[in-house]
């Protein structure tokens, strides 16, 4: 079997759910805090630990089959990679933000602005877009301080929380895309039978932290209205109670879906409804 190469972020918001989603694929390795190569003892596979802007030329180029970084890297990279699974985690916005006190309302009024990023050929690009003929200031690091410095009218920058921008008197103005953490590949890496085998793996490991195993009792009387509101992986499995008028169903659903169903499965007549966490699920 052909040893795989992964990269991931050595440290860094990403860092330790890549680690986490690894090893929730039963990929055994040690020494990750601490060296830049470890590797997988029960898989063929070496995960190289590092910053994410070099992951997708890593890939690009060969020396890693795969890698884990954020899409607002690989856009801003430009690099030819394979997207092979969207994971879930890393959710943020690069957005532009401006000053508290600033009295621009339209993206037009940008026009002639400095505005302040890390990720100019995203923003260029965007600017374009939207026929906004602005000035694009490239900092590394601390591109929230630009306006208060006096370097710029705006900044263009990754937001989670917000906390940073009201830290600093700004606040956000213009979406300039969404990003979250992706798999990626070298071309054709997807053919691969190891890759094929981790993506599996990966993808066992989404469906199950997005779905819920569901246990309920209802009356024989009840049971078709409450299985056609819980349709399972392929149909709910009902087993008898001790009480013969009565059944147990045990179902598999979308957490999201469950949220919206219940006050319908409790009107339907559910009772003892009980919500567990799945695993794994193997398609």
């Amino acid at each position: 079997m052909k040893t795989l190469k992964i990269a991931i972020q050595k440290s860094g918001r990403l860092n330790e759910k890549s680690v986490e989603i690894l090893k929730n694929c039963g990929l055994s390795f040690e020494n990750y805090k601490s060296s830049l190569i470890s590797t997988v003892t029960n898989f063929p596979l070496e995960i190289l630990f590092l910053r994410d802007d070099d992951i997708p030329e890593y890939v690009q180029d060969g020396i890693a089959d795969l890698g884990i970084v954020g899409e607002n890297v690989i856009v801003e990279a430009g690099a030819e990679v394979t997207y092979l699974q969207k994971l879930g985690f890393g959710r943020c916005t690069l957005k532009i933000a401006i000053p508290n006190e600033s009295q621009i309302t339209e993206i037009a009024q940008l026009s002639g602005k400095a505005i302040a990023t890390s990720y100019p050929v995203i923003l260029e690009k965007y600017l374009k877009e939207n026929h906004v003929n602005a000035e694009v200031r490239t900092i590394s690091g601390s591109v929230e301080i630009g306006p208060g410095l006096g370097l710029s009218d705006a900044i263009c920058d990754i937001v989670s929380t917000g906390g940073t921008l009201k830290s600093n008197g700004l606040k956000p103005f213009s979406e300039v895309m969404k990003s979250e953490a992706v798999l990626i590949g070298k071309e054709g890496s997807e053919l691969l039978p190891e890759v094929q085998e981790l993506l599996q793996r990966i993808r066992s490991v989404l469906r199950a932290k997005e779905t819920k195993y569901v246990v309920l009792n209802v009356a024989k009387s009840n049971l078709k209205k409450v299985v056609d509101l819980l349709p399972g992986v392929k149909s709910p499995t009902v087993v008898p109670l001790f009480d013969e008028d009565w059944v147990a169903v045990h179902s598999v659903i979308a957490e999201h879906d469950f949220w919206e169903k219940i006050n319908r499965l409790k009107a339907a007549g559910a009772q003892g409804i009980v919500v567990m966490p799945i695993e794994k699920i193997i398609a």
